[in-house]
């Protein structure tokens, strides 16, 4: 039995190999078999169409990422060949259309989709001129066969002519080949000119030598030129050297010579900018549609055309092939980007920016040895570009892209911006780098505050830009609260000087023989309030109430005080119709001090205490005492007999309500405070009870310049270095772009366009690092 089973096994074996090795007996040869492959391949392509090809494999081409390519091997006897299909996924048969992506085929026979067939061998060509001829009468015959019109192509001859040769059918009786050659060197001069092409492509066509003589042909011609500029490259002396009258050098004591001078030696980023310019040069491609020549004279015409007369530019850079950022050569703002990117990352392993100055606080000795800083030099180098130099206050919306404030940096010319660029390229952006300049940075800016110079790059007036980030906001303060302290110390001197003209003219009196004891007695109080700017009118006034009345001068001191008293101060004017409830006197609405600026740390800090306390209306007042009770002051100058009821209106009208009645010849008018201002304990009454009767000008500043300054700078020096690094980020980011959209493009629209874009995703992307992060 078992050697039944074993035989039985091995007649299926038998039956398996003849259905694997089946043989078509009606080919005969093994080239049909060939022609039989290559037709299977081409139906199965053809029937799969461009969509399915890109599921099964096909790949695009380096240069192209339109043109896709798919590949099959095939055997014929003892060689393979590989058959390679190549097709354009949005191809609309519009062949004239020339660009820089389109195969080398395509652009000598204006096809579209083709085949290329080539041996499996090192040189990747048909050396021999019958196998050349065998392929491509294969190809023909399997292209008929499944009724596809593709052309297709061998190549040929040496590798390095690019020449090949090719066949189509074209669905009729007739069948089109192409030929294509190149000469590499040692071109006749006849065809370095459209002229002799001409004729060598017309001659192709003629049965006899006078044929393209005695007929006329019909050439359809489709150019492309290109054109380039000169090398640029730093290293070339022999272009430089040739302009020797522009070129500069400089002498040693011992004879020898310095480097050749370049021209910006003398501009501030000399000494650290990149040193290899990434743009080598440029390509300008210009590009003729298809016309009909009819003679060797139009040819030549054509040859003579001008750049400006193409249909189609394009300009591409030619970049430097040595810049590689795996190998650490890096240049542009990307590259910088990237490690101000990589120093945020390391801000988060110490407390204060100080501690990344200290070698010893770096670690390892490879990140030490990557942090070199720059020399001192170097480094006040940066601070007088960044200080000393630009003291004009910059327009910053000029030139400000739609979408540059989604993201919250600072603008372009800002002192924080200019500071974040200059970081970019200061000891290569390294986080021990950055933490040197901040240090110093700050060290000069507590020095305009002590010294009260303005702050260049910020302006010293108007409203703190809370779209900034917090930093520009705490620059943009300090700025203001230095002009304050300006104003403040300029006031000091001129009362100075006004007191010492008083004591001049005190002495004039003494000598005319004028009683003085109570001028004198005056003088002093008013050298104790200098900071009044109406106290000059005061005591001019009063000087003269002297001189008329010296018999009795404490009695006429004492008069002018009481009408002072009800004297209405600081009025800005009427306000319409209203009158004063108790006294039917007309409303005049004061001069009030500006609210105290803020930035957004503090709103923020002043929204947690509501949220911790409620949002009482009582707490609220607290939180604006200080404004509220200003406001309560002038406006009790301005009007000396109001009640608490008239600032309501004025100051809060929806708290004061009417009874309704349209009556107008009762007086005082029907009405009462709201509930919330006339519950028991009201903060606003008891500020308003608590209010003296003040003017504007003679109230105490809310805005405390000395105090406001100091914390600032506390804040500069003390900043977490994450929160420093997330800021500069940002501000980085949108100053590259803001340097970019400020280029002049041409306002062409696809940059237009790729710049919004820009913005968009930066925005989006540098979201996270906007957040501010209360302290719990």
């Amino acid at each position: 039995m078992a050697s039944t089973s074993k035989a039985n096994l091995t007649e299926d074996d038998e039956e398996e190999e003849e259905i694997e090795h089946f043989d078509d007996f009606t080919l005969a040869s093994s080239w049909e078999r060939f022609i039989s492959e290559i037709e299977a391949t081409c139906r199965q392509w053809s029937a799969d169409g461009p969509k399915n090809l890109l599921e099964k494999g096909a790949v695009h081409l380096d240069y192209s990422n339109k043109i896709y390519r798919i590949k099959s091997e095939l055997k014929d006897a003892t060689k393979i060949y590989s058959m390679e299909y190549y097709f354009g996924i949005d191809n609309n048969g519009n062949i004239s259309d020339w660009n820089c992506t389109l195969h080398d085929l395509q652009l000598c026979f204006g096809v579209k989709e083709f085949l290329v067939i080539s041996p499996q061998s090192a040189s990747g060509v048909v050396l021999d001129a019958p196998e050349s001829s065998k392929l491509l009468s294969a190809v023909a015959i399997a292209l008929s066969n499944c009724s596809c019109l593709w052309p297709a192509f061998v190549p040929v001859h040496d590798p390095s002519r690019k020449a090949f040769i090719g066949i189509q059918n074209m669905g009729t009786i007739f069948t089109r080949r192409f030929e294509a050659d190149r000469i590499g060197s040692q071109v006749p001069v006849k065809f370095m000119h459209l002229e002799g092409l001409y004729e060598l492509f017309v001659s192709k066509f003629a049965y006899w030598t006078s044929d393209h003589l005695t007929h006329l042909f019909k050439v359809y011609l489709m150019m492309k030129l290109t054109y380039r500029t000169l090398p640029n490259d730093d290293e070339n002396d022999g272009i430089q050297d040739a302009d020797a009258e522009n070129a500069e050098s400089e002498k040693m004591p011992d004879g020898g010579n310095l480097n050749r001078k370049h021209w910006d030696d003398d501009c501030p980023w000399s000494e650290w900018y990149s040193a290899e310019d990434p743009v080598k040069g440029f390509d300008l491609v210009t590009t003729w549609s298809e016309k009909v020549i009819e003679s060797s004279l139009e040819m030549a015409e054509m040859e003579n055309a001008s750049p400006h007369e193409a249909e189609k530019w394009i300009l591409t850079p030619n970049l430097s092939p040595n810049l590689d950022s795996s190998k650490g050569d890096r240049i542009g703002f990307a590259s910088q980007l990237q490690l101000l990117v990589s120093a945020l990352d390391m801000s988060f392993e110490a407390q204060f920016m100080e501690d990344f100055v200290s070698v010893e606080n770096l670690g390892s000795d490879n990140l030490k040895s990557s942090m070199v800083i720059p020399p001192p030099t170097v480094l006040d180098r940066v601070l007088k570009d960044l200080l000393l130099e630009g003291r004009q206050f910059p327009d910053f919306a000029k030139g400000e892209h739609k979408s540059s404030r989604a993201i919250k940096g600072a603008p372009l010319e800002s002192l924080f911006a200019q500071f974040c660029l200059h970081s970019l390229w200061f000891g290569n952006c390294s986080i021990r780098a950055i933490a040197v300049l901040w240090v110093e940075f700050v060290r000069e800016i507590r020095w305009y505050w002590e010294e009260s110079q303005p702050l260049p790059k910020m302006p010293a007036h108007g409203s703190i830009d809370l779209a900034t980030c917090l930093i520009n906001q705490k620059l943009q303060m300090l700025a203001i609260c230095i002009e304050k302290k300006r104003e403040l110390n300029e006031e000091f001197q001129d009362c100075l000087g006004s007191n010492d003209d008083v004591f001049v003219h005190m002495e004039e009196d003494i000598q005319v023989g004028e009683e003085s004891t109570s001028f004198l007695t005056q003088s002093q109080d008013f050298d104790g309030k200098r900071d009044s700017p109406l106290i000059l009118e005061g005591f001019n006034e009063s000087k003269t109430s002297i001189s008329k009345f010296s018999t009795n001068s404490q009695d006429a001191y004492s008069a002018d005080k009481s009408t002072s008293d009800s004297k209405r101060t600081g009025s800005a004017g009427p306000v319409g119709s209203m009158k004063l409830l108790n006294s039917c006197q007309s409303l005049h609405a004061p001069f009030t001090q500006n609210a105290p600026l803020m930035t957004e740390d503090m709103h923020e800090e002043r929204l947690r205490a509501v949220e911790a306390f409620g949002d009482s209306f009582n707490f609220s007042a607290q939180l604006e005492r200080e404004t509220l009770s200003s406001d309560m002051s002038a406006f009790k100058a301005a009007n000396p007999d109001a009640v608490f009821e008239d600032f309501i209106r004025w100051h809060s009208p929806g708290d004061w309500e009417n009874d309704g009645s349209k009556a107008n010849d009762k007086w005082p008018p029907r009405g009462k405070l709201s509930q919330r201002m006339s519950g028991p304990g009201n903060s606003w009454r008891k500020i308003w009870n608590d209010a003296p009767s003040l003017p504007a000008y003679e109230q105490k500043p809310l805005l405390d310049p000395n105090r406001e300054g100091e914390k600032i700078l506390h804040y500069l020096e003390t900043v977490r270095p994450h929160q420093l690094l997330e800021q500069m980020v940002c501000t980085a980011f949108r100053a590259s772009a803001d340097t970019l959209h400020q280029t002049n493009f041409g306002s062409l629209k696809q940059i237009t366009t790729k710049m919004d874009q820009l913005y968009h995703t930066m925005a989006s992307t540098l979201r996270p690092l906007q957040v501010r992060k209360l302290k719990t």
